[in-house]
């Protein structure tokens, strides 16, 4: 057996993995792995601007790709300054490994410098992390860390290397050693037949498509699904573009943020859920009672602890998302033919008449406008990224996704800024379509430093921002940003916060400021044309309406529309129509 530096192995394990980019900042207690990956011609590294940025880069990355996202830091804060990247791929399933460098072994009970415990620090928001202390485990706990990030739910792993152990050499052969096999729960076929006898006895059914369809892969299988029986569809807020959202048994959103009227509407009238692949949030379910009142649940998902966590289902079957539907429509098919449309049905697509008002001409603009110009400007096969406030409700409401993982959200954590750097892995992933991050005035500040990031490294992708003015009324003091050893004048307005466009042509990118509706629309043929042709990120910032209000209540039949609607016809129920 080969005799190599460990790390050196370790490198060579991360490309048997499938791993083309790294992203992460080099220090004193990594330095032999970043000296191991520098000799790598399959692997890039990215340097990114905060350790946070590197973990929501691999994020993005891995929703993108469906592969497994790699983060990279040394010791100390660099390790705390993943957490939060961590717990937004535990509460979102996203599978992906962080390193982090440590002090020597001798050392990690004398609060060394940087010797921060950071193996017990990220238990909470990983689904393993480990402290390795002997060189030669070194390359096993590589495979299984990538193993269990992808088995079952998948989720984050952490490594922490003491600088001692990254110095050691290992016996390592990589043509003898391969990825570890990644087991996938297999349904009980007793309880799959008994999930399609109560679709077929029941009145009013619905199938809930959940993330974890998505992150299966099972979209297709699912629609198939859903057209054999003539099943209305709901998607959750992770599954956007999982069903088309011009498909016939597309129904719309259910929440009480991130929703529809027709598919709240819909949701109420219904007899049986079927979900497959999510966690009933509470975004989306508002109050339980009114949620489960007068309806059954079968719910289907690959974490059996995710079973009964917020309620008890009247069905629960641990299986993998895309075996669970395979079974489910071989089961269906054996016992009836393929049903037509019927009453039922076709109220998905009748609903979708309860939409919301978007037509707008108002300036300040509204941001209703701004999703209708979205809408209507992008293509199919545009990749969507947002993060966390009103603008991610907004877009919850308002935006139509045809295909599955085209728009990726931070679900769970909801870290602000967090799209500025997941476009970077979203883009690096799915280089050859349009990339388009939609964001706030207030979350883009946050990591906005991997703006740099992205010019540096030649990455292109769109910002749509959708400034209400919320740094105005902070009253930010600074007047400039320091970045890169330059100082970026913001141009500080007392009316809509800074000068956007000027950051972004500090950081040697494109912006552009739109204040009325009819500039939307030529502004982001402008920002698609410059950021492919220049291969830098170019923003959209829109002056939006600081008034205007997203529905919201307590419960999803107390829906309150704070904002114009359009008239509906008599028989609409009340509560539809936001009245009390």
């Amino acid at each position: 057996m080969p005799k190599m530096p460990v790390m050196e192995a370790v490198v060579k394990i991360l490309e048997s993995e499938g791993v083309e980019y790294a992203f992460g900042i080099p220090g004193a207690a990594i330095l032999p792995l970043y000296k191991a990956l520098s000799k790598s011609t399959k692997i890039k590294h990215l340097t990114v601007r905060h350790e946070e940025g590197a973990t929501h880069a691999a994020d993005g990355y891995a929703r993108a790709t469906g592969k497994v996202g790699v983060a990279i830091g040394t010791s100390g804060p660099a390790g705390t300054n993943m957490v939060t990247g961590l717990y937004t791929c535990m509460g979102d399933s996203i599978p992906i490994v962080c390193f982090t460098g440590q002090a020597v072994r001798p050392l990690l009970h004398k609060e060394a410098f940087q010797a921060v415990n950071i193996s017990e620090i990220v238990k909470p928001v990983t689904k393993k992390s480990y402290l390795v202390l002997e060189t030669a485990q070194l390359p096993f706990i590589v495979r299984e860390a990538f193993k269990i990030a992808r088995e079952g739910r998948p989720g984050p792993v952490l490594i922490d290397l003491p600088l001692d152990v990254q110095r050691g050499e290992v016996e390592y052969d990589p043509d003898i050693d391969a990825p570890l096999e990644v087991v996938k729960p297999t349904p009980d076929i007793r309880k799959i037949k008994r999930a399609v006898e109560m679709l077929l006895s029941a009145e009013r059914p619905i199938l809930m498509m959940g993330g974890g369809v998505i992150l299966a892969d099972a979209a297709k299988e699912f629609v198939e699904l859903a057209e054999y029986l003539q099943i209305p569809v709901i998607p959750t807020l992770m599954a956007m573009g999982g069903i088309p959202a011009d498909h016939p048994l597309y129904s719309g959103m259910v929440g009480i943020q991130t929703s529809t009227r027709g598919g709240n509407m819909l949701f109420l009238e219904s007899d049986l859920v079927l979900s497959i692949g999510n966690r009933f949030a509470d975004r989306h379910t508002g109050a339980l009672d009114v949620y489960t009142q007068g309806r059954k649940f079968i719910h289907i998902d690959i974490e059996p602890t995710v079973l009964g966590k917020v309620f008890m289902p009247d069905l629960g079957i641990v299986s993998d998302a895309k075996l669970a539907i395979q079974a489910l429509l071989r089961v269906a098919k054996e016992m009836t033919p393929p049903r037509k449309s019927s009453e039922w049905s076709r109220k998905a697509l009748s609903y979708r008449r309860f939409r919301r008002k978007m037509d707008f001409d108002n300036v300040p603009v509204k941001p209703q406008r701004i999703f209708k110009e979205i809408n209507e400007f992008f293509d199919k096969d545009t990749i969507f990224v947002t993060a966390i406030g009103l603008y991610q409700i907004w877009s919850g409401q308002f935006q139509e996704i045809f295909k599955p993982r085209h728009y990726f959200c931070c679900g769970q954590a909801g870290p602000l800024g967090w799209e500025v750097p997941a476009c970077i892995g979203v883009k690096l992933g799915r280089p050859k379509e349009q990339v388009v991050g939609v964001v706030g005035d207030y979350s883009f500040q946050f990591l906005l430093g991997d703006l740099a990031t992205a010019v540096q490294n030649r990455v292109p992708y769109v910002l749509v921002m959708l400034n209400n003015g919320y740094l105005s009324l902070i009253r930010q003091p600074e007047k400039y940003l320091y970045e890169m050893n330059f100082a970026v004048d913001i141009g500080y307005d007392d009316g809509y916060g800074p000068d956007f466009v000027k950051i972004m042509e500090g950081f040697k990118a494109l912006g552009r400021k739109v204040e009325k509706p009819e500039e939307i629309k030529p502004a982001l043929e402008w920002a698609v044309r410059e950021s492919n042709a220049n291969q830098v990120p170019a923003l959209v910032e829109i002056i939006v309406e600081r008034e205007t209000d997203a529905s919201m209540g307590p419960s999803i039949d107390k829906i309150r529309e704070f904002e114009p609607i359009e008239d509906l016809p008599e028989e609409v129920p009340a509560v539809a129509a936001g009245k009390r």
